[in-house]
């Protein structure tokens, strides 16, 4: 389950919340039936529910990357909010977004190597810079190369560039924001767990035992 609660139907404030459960749910309460056509739980919305301006933010920031008034493509700004996905473990914007790359003509080899980019040759001049700017942007918090910035500056320019980076960033956001209140494909254990030891195991400092042998 999500970390903080749902709101169901019956308590949704009219507006945008009403306005998406309508869109995606159709007359369904999406708590007590959830599910969206991609295949989602859908409490992402649920979830974001609670507060409205909240939902219309992220809704408009929705609206924003796709709008017909960007300047960079939708192929390559998918590359950075995938890859941003993987970068930060989100299970749920990596797996929506291999289906977004899918739907823009991506083959399956490619989004595969979106996993490991700097290791395929299946990723443009253009494709392998951004890829680079985005390990930057997600990784190094913004501490980028200007060997990079070179490579992006040779085929975008700043409007695109601008775009790219507020799009990429946005989405890593949606991913840390995913994990940490555990929305849609998130709400799973962390994978990073004590192994137990067996039960007749006595504790011992191996570097001291190894240390005292060298003696």
């Amino acid at each position: 389950m999500p970390r903080l609660r749902q709101i169901p139907r019956a308590d949704a404030p009219e507006g945008i919340v009403t306005a998406m459960y309508d869109i995606l749910f159709d007359d369904r309460d999406p708590v007590a039936e959830p599910g969206t056509a991609t295949g989602t739980p859908g409490d992402w919305w649920t979830v974001y529910a609670n507060s409205p301006d909240v939902l219309d933010h992220a809704c408009r920031g929705f609206g924003l990357y796709a709008s017909p008034d960007r300047k960079l493509s939708p192929e390559l700004r998918e590359l950075g909010q995938t890859r941003a996905g993987w970068l930060v473990g989100s299970q749920f914007v990596w797996s929506q977004h291999c289906k977004s790359c899918r739907g823009l003509g991506f083959g399956e080899e490619k989004i595969e190597a979106l996993k490991a980019w700097e290791v395929s040759d299946l990723f443009s001049p253009i494709e392998r810079a951004l890829l680079a700017y985005t390990d930057a942007l997600v990784l190094g918090h913004g501490r980028v190369d200007e060997a990079i910035f070179d490579a992006l500056r040779a085929e975008l320019d700043d409007e695109q560039i601008l775009e790219f980076t507020y799009i990429t960033v946005m989405y890593a956001g949606h991913a840390v924001i995913s994990r940490a209140l555990k929305l849609e494909f998130d709400e799973r254990d962390d994978p990073i767990v004590e192994v137990a030891a067996p039960d007749d195991y006595v504790a011992a400092d191996l570097g001291q035992v190894l240390s005292a042998g060298q003696d």
